[in-house]
Parts: structure tokens; C-alpha cells; sequence
């Protein structure tokens, strides 16, 4: 079976509690793995979710962050976050193994000022990227390895 991404996979399996560590995917780039923080609201069991109380989101398996680039060659993916605090989601993102442009971060409105909140990212090449959601006073980052790839790995 084929995975987009397993982000499918977060929405219907959901979490269970785990803790913080980063896996050194290359000397380069430690990348976060799920503490398995589960945000309100979902009790499904995945270790995929990753917060800090006041914010969270979803991460790759093993931080790797696998994308088929779209028809113009850009590196999109969707990324949900929860918020528990009032405001807008704010998102940054900068590579760090490389000097590279920032992320673009793509926040539809229309999901209110708490609860889940829907993005897309841009990232403008594969590498180490870390990224930051902000929302008040209280920010969450995490970070990943972008890689391009032709279609999404098989899960076995």
C-alpha cells in the first residue's frame, strides 16, 4: 500500500504518550522525533503527534519528510497543528545545513483562533529544515530532513 505520506495515517491512528528524542539523521541534521504529545480531542493512538501542551502537530516517521514535488518541481506538503492558546498560527522555517531562502507557509483562514488549524509548507529544497509554529506567546519547533522523492515509500 502506498503512504501520501502517512499523514492519512495521523488523522485515523492518533497517539500515545512517549517522549522527546532526535534521531541524528546524518552528522547534520538531528531530527525530531514525536514525543507522542496528543492534542486535545484526539485519542486515536499514533506516536506520530508532537507538541508541548500549547501547541501541536504531526511528524514524519524518524523525522524524515518525504515529498513528491509538484508539477512546477516545488516541495509541498500539509502539516495539521492543534492549538490550545487563542491566535493565529504563525510559521517560520529555516535550513540548517545550508543558506537557503526561508520556507513559505501557507495558514487558510477560517479554523477560528484555537483548535486544529490546516497549513501547507513550501520548502525550497530538499535538506535539514527547522521549523517553528508560533501561536501568542507560545511557539513549537521540531526539526526534519526534506527529501524529494518520485513517489511515496511502501510501507510494509
Amino acid at each position: 500500500m502506498k503512504v501520501v505520506y502517512l499523514w492519512i495515517l495521523i488523522f485515523l491512528v492518533g497517539c500515545s504518550p512517549g517522549v522527546l528524542s532526535v534521531v541524528p539523521t546524518s552528522s547534520a541534521c538531528p531530527a525530531t522525533i514525536a514525543n507522542g504529545s496528543q492534542p486535545p480531542g484526539e485519542s486515536s493512538g499514533s506516536l506520530l503527534y508532537h507538541g508541548n501542551g500549547a501547541i501541536w502537530t504531526a511528524l514524519p516517521p524518524e523525522g524524515k519528510l518525504f515529498i513528491v514535488p509538484d508539477k512546477d518541481g516545488l516541495l509541498l506538503t500539509k502539516i495539521p497543528w492543534w492549538r490550545a492558546v487563542h491566535g493565529a498560527l504563525a510559521i517560520q522555517g529555516r535550513r540548517l545545513d545550508a543558506s537557503e531562502q526561508p520556507l513559505q507557509a501557507i495558514i487558510p483562514e477560517g479554523y477560528g483562533d484555537s483548535g486544529f488549524q490546516a497549513s501547507g509548507l513550501i520548502f525550497p529544497t530538499e535538506g535539514c529544515w527547522e521549523v517553528t509554529g508560533r501561536v501568542a506567546d507560545q511557539e513549537l519547533r521540531f526539526v526534519v530532513v526534506v527529501q524529494a522523492v518520485d513517489e511515496y515509500p511502501v510501507t510494509p
